[in-house]
Order: C-alpha cells, then sequence, then structure tokens
C-alpha cells in the first residue's frame, strides 16, 4: 500500500440533506476532501464507484437501496475503500450486518464532530472505530463466527502458507482487538510497518478484509495464546 497522499478523500451518504450537508461541511473545514455525497443507496453505489473516496461515511437508514447493500457493493468492487457507518441505530443487529457487510468503523450519530473527525482518520488507515460499547459486541461475533465451520477453500493445498514470525505475532495482537496503533505501541513499530505486515498477512493467506484475519487467528486459536 502507497502512504497517503494529500488530504485524506471522503464521501457522506445520508438521505437528510440538512445532515449530509452539515457532516460535509465539517469534514471540509476540518481538511478533508469531500470528493462527493449522496442521498440514497443507488445514487451511493454510482457515486462512490466514479469518486473513489478513501473513506465513505455512511448512513444505514437509506432509501432505495439500504446502506449495508451498499457497503457491500463499494467494498466488493474495490476493497481499498474504508466504510465507517454513521447511524442513529445502536441496535446490535445493525452493528453486527454493518461490520459483516465490510463496514471497518460504527459511530453513533451522537458523537461530537471532533469523534467523527478522529473515526474518519483512524478508518482510512485502516484501524477500526466503534462507539464505545460496540467495540466488544463486535468481538464477541468474531469469535462466534470463528467457531462456525469456514467455507472450504484451502482443501487439497500441501499446506498452511508460512508467515514469518512478526507477522505471526501481529496477527496474534489483531485477534485479541488491538487497534494497528496499539500494536506499533506494543511491538516499538511504526504504524505503517503494522500495516504492511497486515497486508503481506491478508496476501498469503488469501483473505480480503480484518474481519477474515481475525476469524482465521480465531479459529486457529491465536487470540488466546
Amino acid at each position: 500500500m502507497s502512504e497517503q497522499q494529500g488530504p485524506i478523500r471522503v464521501m457522506v451518504v445520508d438521505d437528510h440533506p440538512m445532515w449530509r450537508d452539515a457532516v460535509a461541511r465539517d469534514l471540509a473545514e476540518s481538511g478533508f476532501e469531500v470528493v462527493a455525497t449522496a442521498g440514497d443507496g443507488d445514487q451511493a453505489v454510482r457515486r462512490a464507484r466514479a469518486a473513489a473516496p478513501d473513506v465513505l461515511v455512511l448512513d444505514l437508514n437509506l432509501p432505495g437501496k439500504p446502506g449495508v447493500q451498499v457497503c457491500k457493493e463499494v467494498v466488493g468492487a474495490d476493497p481499498t475503500v474504508r466504510v465507517l457507518v454513521l447511524s442513529a441505530s445502536g441496535e446490535h443487529a445493525d452493528v453486527l450486518e454493518a461490520v459483516k457487510s465490510g463496514a471497518t468503523g460504527y459511530l453513533l450519530k451522537s458523537a461530537s464532530t471532533q469523534e467523527l473527525q478522529d473515526a474518519v482518520r483512524s478508518t482510512a488507515a485502516g484501524d477500526p472505530v466503534f462507539t464505545p460499547g460496540l467495540a466488544g459486541l463486535v468481538l464477541g461475533e468474531y469469535r462466534r463466527l470463528a467457531s462456525e465451520p469456514a467455507p472450504a477453500q484451502d482443501t487439497g493445498e500441501p499446506g498452511a502458507p508460512r508467515l514469518t514470525d512478526r507477522e505471526t505475532e501481529v496477527l496474534r495482537l489483531v485477534a485479541k482487538g488491538l487497534s494497528y496503533k496499539q500494536i506499533a505501541e506494543r511491538l516499538v513499530i511504526s504504524h505503517r510497518t503494522v500495516q504492511n505486515h497486515v497486508q503481506n498477512t491478508l496476501g498469503k493467506l488469501q483473505l480480503h478484509n480484518r474481519v477474515e484475519l481475525v476469524r482465521y487467528a480465531i479459529e486457529r486459536g491465536l487470540d488466546d495464546a
């Protein structure tokens, strides 16, 4: 992955024009580059593909196509796009559905402007951001998913991909729920180095995102190691 060049490119999706415009304005005034906005699901998918934002700030309750479907389609078409859900709903089912559809983070609309700005920066860096109280819920869901049989995809392979000691160490800490920043501090390495290790591990294991990575680690008991 290349270094972030210039301001973080953000797209804001919400069906309430005043809220959408206010969020876009606040982010633009804080130094983010707002490359697009959208008010419904179909428009969001089209514009996200055209604008290629770094972070999609997405409401779940959209006309036409629900937010989780928008998330699936946008991330499916371009896995480098990070999705930060900004929702009025703190319902556990909504949070888990968003994470399963590819969202990196989930913030309630009661968050302050500063919290939103920090969340967008963290999301752009690939770190999961959750409104307090939801992170434990998501980690619990990772564990539940890990207890289910995984899709048969690596049967017949000559053996598990070889990870370096450092890659395994980083993977273990990811599985324990640490952010990239916390992992960097724990291992006394840079945030960028942690990201590189994660990207290399994803490539070796043929996985697509942090959710799949955590599931892989938990299946192998790395979170207890």
